[in-house]
């Protein structure tokens, strides 16, 4: 994506497991700017890493509330906006986590295994109305939210064991696929999952 000279970016709180954040900020966006044409769901957390067993109530409803909740909300309620536009995207983040959970992070796969789902029923519920929905399956990438990951010996050898590209993603690699899902040129491609993992799944 190319920017012109005049293009602007404004940030905004948005805590995705309040409700009322969603509001402000899609009330924001309609009186700032008068449409919205796509929304990228992309906040996830899992503070539990660990056994199952062990994992606490507070935990498991944190990660349910950020990593389900919280998208299916702001997605559903944009729905009208963009409706209203024409059309448009949305574009859920997901996890390979949520094809094949992982050992010791149990509530964090089955939250972003319900995100798959979500975005396979709001597809089938929402292209018919020239909003198509999709998702990213990023695997193991450089960000804060893997940093537990990253500093544990172990995942060295899942590196080398598992992945056809031997390192880990960064980022800025994952957004060639959210801008294609976003683009005109995605016209026919809706409720599918793009699975960016350096070839973990395969």
């Amino acid at each position: 994506m190319i920017l012109s000279p005049k293009a602007k970016a404004s940030a905004l709180t948005l805590h995705l497991g309040e409700l009322s954040d969603h509001k402000d900020v899609l009330d924001h966006i309609e009186k700032t700017h008068g449409r919205l044409d796509h929304v990228i769901n992309n906040g996830a957390t899992s503070p539990h890493f660990g056994p199952a067993h062990e994992a606490s109530p507070g935990a498991f409803d944190k990660t349910i509330e950020v990593n389900t909740r919280g998208p299916y909300f702001l997605a559903t309620s944009a729905f009208k906006m963009l409706k209203e536009n024409g059309g448009g995207s949305i574009v859920n983040v997901a996890s390979i986590d949520g094809l094949q959970p992982a050992e010791f992070r149990v509530i964090y796969g089955m939250s972003k295994a319900a995100l798959i789902a979500m975005t396979q029923g709001l597809a089938k519920e929402y292209s018919q109305h020239g909003v198509r929905v999709n998702a990213l399956l990023p695997g193991f990438t450089d960000t804060k939210l893997a940093s537990a990951l990253k500093d544990n010996p172990a995942m060295d050898l899942y590196v080398k064991m598992n992945l056809a590209i031997k390192r880990m993603a960064q980022p800025e690699e994952m957004v060639g696929a959210v801008l294609y899902m976003a683009s005109a040129e995605a016209s026919y491609y809706t409720g599918q999952c793009m699975i960016v993992d350096g070839g973990a799944v395969i």
